[in-house]
């Protein structure tokens, strides 16, 4: 199986620019936690996460309705492509710990999303278990992971 076979292909995204309300409220109309940022060309840059707005905004006393996703974004953005196999995809949730990734085509344009939802609807048992495992696994404190 392919990662073209289980990705989500109708993906909101945003630009560098775009408010974090504005992100905020394409979350909530898309039921997902993370927007791919797109530069011009359609190649992700970055992404942002509902964690992001949290932890770089809101815990930082800084005011999210004054911010964009560029402010708050992770970078480098992780990818894989529609034919990535299933087995190297979970491989690269687990090695980044992410729960998402963007899936890019041949020119690096954005053209979908698989996240931890489509392998455990996709993946075999125990392959959904291993990258909810690692993905889960304690990592570096916050104040690390965002150079604080």
């Amino acid at each position: 199986m392919r990662v073209r076979d289980i990705m989500s292909k109708n993906v909101a995204y945003c630009l560098p620019e775009t408010s974090l309300s504005d992100v905020a409220r394409m979350m909530v109309d898309n039921d997902c936690g993370e927007i791919p940022v797109l530069n011009a060309a359609g190649i992700p840059i970055g992404v942002i996460t509902d964690r992001d707005i949290t932890c770089r905004t809101v815990a930082e006393g800084r005011n999210p309705l004054l911010m964009e996703a560029g402010d708050c974004m992770t970078t480098p953005c992780v990818t894989v492509s529609p034919e990535t196999s299933l087995g190297d995809c979970c491989q690269t949730l687990e090695s980044h710990q992410i729960r998402r990734v963007p899936v890019v085509d041949e020119t690096g344009a954005c053209c979908g999303m698989v996240s931890q939802a489509d392998i455990a609807r996709h993946a075999r048992k125990n392959e959904t278990a291993e990258v909810l495992q690692k993905v889960s696994e304690p990592g570096q404190p916050v104040s690390q992971v965002y150079g604080h």
